[in-house]
């Protein structure tokens, strides 16, 4: 993609949230488009939102399940930036029309003490690990799941480039050192107005969240970047995204890890 393409296709998507109302397939608009394309839409769509007044509080890694990367015919993951608007509080609400269609993850969050621009083992990324939480991950997608007349499907680089489906997160109260627990046994069950909907286990995060913000830090050195002290660091779900409509209240009991709820009014 060209540079004004770049900069018209982070347009699109700064707009689609603004106006609430999702915009086509930039797979189908830019069909040369690459994961390294989608990538630089992604940093324009963020530079975009910093530019008004944002501030960047850490990183989400998606597409961590093997399901999910064969449903989308990759072998790797995604990640996204988090911004301060998109922190809610446990037990809190969310207002009615702020997202357009939004779905919930339970997920393993990491909470850094200090920076880190690359790292080698599950151990580099403990260390700078200042503690584990329970969290829900808040999807929402400014890109239409489909396209209306071909029926064609998103695609890997539409969901890169729509900040990787990122709308919020919400952090459980509870705190644990980062070696507390086995976060590979550590999982949710997750209900909607008290039906359960989704149960997982971290391991279904590439077999270890830590294996999970392993492959984020490399990435990020890759470009030049890096995880910061004070970044929060959604590792990955392990359950399928529920819908959120409005009126929906979700609640993650992650037993003696904690738990974490919301609910969309």
């Amino acid at each position: 993609m060209t540079p004004e393409e770049v900069a018209e296709a982070a347009e699109a998507l700064y707009a689609a949230e603004h106006l609430n109302r999702q915009t086509g397939l930039l797979s189908l608009r830019y069909p040369g488009m690459t994961m390294d394309d989608a990538y630089a839409v992604q940093a324009a769509f963020v530079a975009r939102k910093l530019a008004q007044g944002r501030r960047r509080i850490g990183w989400k890694i998606g597409l961590t399940s093997r399901a999910m990367q064969d449903a989308l015919g990759i072998d790797t993951p995604d990640s996204g930036v988090l911004l301060d608007d998109m922190a809610f509080a446990s037990g809190g609400r969310i207002p009615k029309g702020r997202f357009i269609q939004p779905r919930v993850e339970a997920e393993i969050a990491f909470v850094m003490k200090a920076p880190l621009s690359g790292a080698e083992t599950r151990d580099d990324i403990l260390a700078v690990t200042d503690h584990v939480a329970p969290s829900l991950e808040i999807l929402d997608t400014r890109i239409l799941r489909a396209d209306p007349e071909t029926g064609k499907a998103r695609i890997i680089t539409d969901t890169i480039s729509d900040n990787a489906a990122n709308a919020g997160v919400v952090l459980g109260a509870e705190r644990h050192a980062p070696d507390a627990f086995d976060l590979r046994w550590a999982g949710a069950i997750v209900t909607r107005n008290g039906v359960v909907e989704e149960t997982g286990l971290g391991a279904g995060v590439l077999n270890d969240p830590a294996t999970s913000v392993l492959w984020l830090a490399r990435r990020m050195a890759q470009y030049g970047q890096r995880i910061e002290a004070g970044d929060i660091v959604l590792s990955g779900s392990f359950i399928r995204p529920i819908e959120a409509p409005s009126g929906a209240a979700i609640h993650a009991d992650f037993g003696p890890f904690g738990s974490v709820g919301i609910t969309f009014d």
